[in-house]
């Protein structure tokens, strides 16, 4: 799951942030969100869509530990140009994460374990329907439905710095064990990945506060059942780098904020050496930019209209090349129905183009959504 729960490292805007009061606290959210596209000729499929129905749940265990579960329900199809369609429901996987406060405010262990509660193996058939999930441009709650599970173990501190700033250091190492992703075929093992993280965050003055933060990412290569270290069953992902920034302001009656980031996957490490044989996923880029305006309406509604642009490149061999764009302009409204409980709906437009082969394909979709939220 992208959206469901995160590596501690990539979770809060920089360290420790576990409740400093004790006691028990619960915190629920699920809804449905719903997103679909519409591509012009070029590509081979024309319609895309997809029904997500996350569970989170968020239990505070005293002042020092807090365990997450996250979970969801997924439905995506795919219609090709040929007009065959290709679909799969189920659910995906869980994770389950516990982060520690070993030292309050300092210094926070977390541990994620993944379940594999989704569809580690699924038919050939829909081989493009995943093809078109997983592409980042798009942003699809859910990309895939289900693995071998495994296991994330990292740690996360931060210190002042300046008086009113923060510096924070993050650290993960993710296991992924084996599976069988296409039925009839052999066992795949994902490679294990190290993530690092660094962050700086504080205010700039007039209410002003800016958040930067880099992210590394080294993955190992991925070993297919009966694949060697030099044979075409190993495939090859190159480390990915991350920069993430956003500013946020008072503006009127209310905030400001201003986002971005940019992830660059590298191309393989010894790729034309030990790996010269394996299959090797290209070298890419992903930018996004994006404004958000959170303006209260009254004590209990908070109306919050956006847009974001983000584009994609791949290696196509001469070098890198535009995979696609889309622009996003939308809305969300957060509305109070008690103490407890909030309810968020949300709607969005995307429009944009897909290259392919030196041709373009337009794009249009839409994103909506209704997440209820539960605070005990």
């Amino acid at each position: 799951m992208r959206r469901a729960l995160l590596p501690f490292v990539l979770a809060a805007p920089l360290a420790a942030q576990t409740p400093v009061d004790a006691g028990f606290g619960t915190t629920v959210r699920s809804g449905p969100i719903y997103e679909g596209y519409s591509i012009g000729a070029g590509l081979a499929f024309d319609r895309i869509s997809e029904l997500t129905v996350p569970i989170a749940v968020s239990q505070r265990l005293g002042s020092r530990l807090i365990v997450d579960l996250a979970t969801a329900y997924a439905d995506a199809s795919v219609h090709a140009a040929n007009g065959s369609t290709y679909r799969l429901a189920g659910l995906v996987d869980t994770d389950i994460r516990a982060a520690l406060a070993l030292v309050p405010g300092r210094l926070i262990f977390t541990v994620v374990g993944t379940l594999p509660t989704g569809q580690q193996t699924v038919p050939d058939s829909t081989l493009p329907l995943f093809g078109a999930l997983a592409t980042d441009v798009l942003d699809f709650t859910t990309p895939s439905f289900g693995s071998g599970g495994g296991v994330t173990a990292g740690f996360a501190t931060a210190t002042k710095w300046g008086g009113s700033w923060a510096v924070g250091l993050g650290a993960s190492y993710r296991y992924a064990a084996s599976f069988t992703p296409i039925a009839g075929g052999g066992d795949l093992k994902p490679g294990n990945e190290g993530r690092a993280r660094l962050g700086i965050e504080g205010p700039l003055g007039g209410g002003k506060y800016l958040r930067v933060a880099v992210v590394y990412t080294a993955s190992q290569h991925n070993e297919y059942s009966g694949g060697g270290p030099a044979t075409s069953d190993t495939s090859v992902t190159g480390d990915r780098a991350l920069v993430y920034g956003s500013l946020s302001a008072p503006l009127g009656r209310g905030s400001l904020s201003v986002y971005g980031f940019e992830m660059a996957r590298l191309r393989p490490r010894a790729f034309n050496t030990t790996y010269a044989s394996a299959i090797q996923v290209p070298r890419g880029n992903v930018l996004a930019l994006g404004v958000r305006l959170d303006r209260p309406l009254s004590p209990r509604a908070t109306l919050s209209p956006c847009v974001e642009f983000r584009h994609e490149l791949t290696d196509q061999g001469a070098g890198l090349a535009l995979l696609g764009y889309v622009v996003r302009p939308g809305v969300n409204l957060r509305y109070r129905l008690s103490g407890a409980a909030a309810v968020v709906w949300q709607g969005q437009l995307a429009f944009g183009a897909v290259e392919n082969q030196g041709s373009s394909s337009s794009l249009l979709g839409r994103r909506l959504g209704v997440v209820l939220e539960w605070t005990r």
